[in-house]
């Protein structure tokens, strides 16, 4: 499914840069970017940035004879300042284009984009409302509640029928905590408690004692992939591990660029995520070399979407 999306959102770019062409043969095609490239949720939008140049690098900076040209923006894992840059890059940059990031961003600033009759590829947000906001958004990647619903399913064939969710407090985060109780509950499975941290600089102990106070068989977590390193730590901490408790989530629990920091923290979690391991194999070696190349974190996360 993932692969038919990209095709098809290919598609769609390229039917859109052909139509620029068209009236102007001349100018470069502006494929405008905000993405969080400093502040809590950084890592996920450098990350995507420097998949955008790498496969520039790697291919081309022209498409249909016109040259590419990436404007990238920070906004600073701001919602504030992304819908800002967004207008910015449509109004005075006139961008052909925008690489769409944070949910944040793109829910609010989506009548720009139906006003300005600029499509936007979302390469980082999951939400599934995002998309029916404006249809001249496409989604590359996948949803929170695909991955979610499918992770619920799991557990329930499982036997796994007690559980706690546990989920950062913002749209990605309610939809995956929405997505996970229905599909449980539907399959007979009991929710004990439901638990919501803060986005921002959370400490996971005091939520991950109501987890083992409840004594689930399970608990589902969603949170940001760069916290997943900490929320880890602290699931060893407060003896979670040792519990009998089966750590179940989403991909952003097992982030390439944190696992290595995780040591045995996460051995026994589940996880429900997308990736093309052909295209893993192939590519994963030379990819950090690329990237350390050009300057970017050495372990990109392409081969499936950060959830935002």
């Amino acid at each position: 499914m993932l692969n038919r999306c990209i095709v098809r959102s290919a598609m769609i770019l390229a039917i859109a840069v052909s139509a620029g062409a068209s009236a102007n043969a001349q100018n470069a095609v502006k494929v405008g970017m905000v993405m969080p490239m400093t502040g809590g949720l950084a890592a996920a939008g450098q990350q995507v940035v420097a998949g955008a140049r790498l496969y520039i690098k790697q291919h081309g900076d022209k498409v249909a004879g016109r040259q590419i040209e990436l404007l990238v923006k920070d906004g600073a894992s701001s919602p504030e300042t992304g819908k800002r840059l967004l207008q910015e890059l449509i109004v005075n940059d006139k961008v052909d284009v925008i690489g769409g990031g944070l949910t944040a961003d793109l829910l609010p600033g989506a009548s720009l984009f139906t006003e300005a009759r600029i499509p936007a590829v979302i390469m980082l947000s999951s939400t599934t409302a995002v998309v029916d906001k404006s249809s001249f958004f496409v989604r590359t990647s996948c949803t929170l509640a695909q991955s979610s619903g499918i992770i619920a399913n799991w557990a329930i064939k499982s036997g796994l029928t007690k559980a706690v969710t546990l989920v950062s407090e913002f749209a990605p985060g309610l939809e995956a905590e929405e997505t996970f109780t229905n599909n449980y509950k539907a399959g007979g499975g009991q929710i004990a408690e439901k638990i919501r941290v803060p986005l921002r600089s959370p400490d996971f102990a005091p939520f991950l004692q109501r987890v083992h106070d409840a004594a689930p068989q399970a608990v589902f977590v969603f949170i940001p992939s760069v916290q997943a390193a900490t929320f880890a730590k602290q699931f060893v901490e407060r003896g979670l591990d040792k519990a009998g408790i089966k750590l179940i989530g989403t991909g952003d629990l097992t982030d390439g660029e944190a696992l290595p920091t995780m040591g045995d923290a996460m051995l026994g979690a589940v996880r429900s995520t997308e990736e093309d391991r052909r295209f893993q194999r192939r590519t994963g070696t030379c990819r950090g070399h690329e990237r350390r190349s050009l300057g970017e974190p050495a372990r990109p996360d392409v081969d499936r979407p950060q959830h935002r």
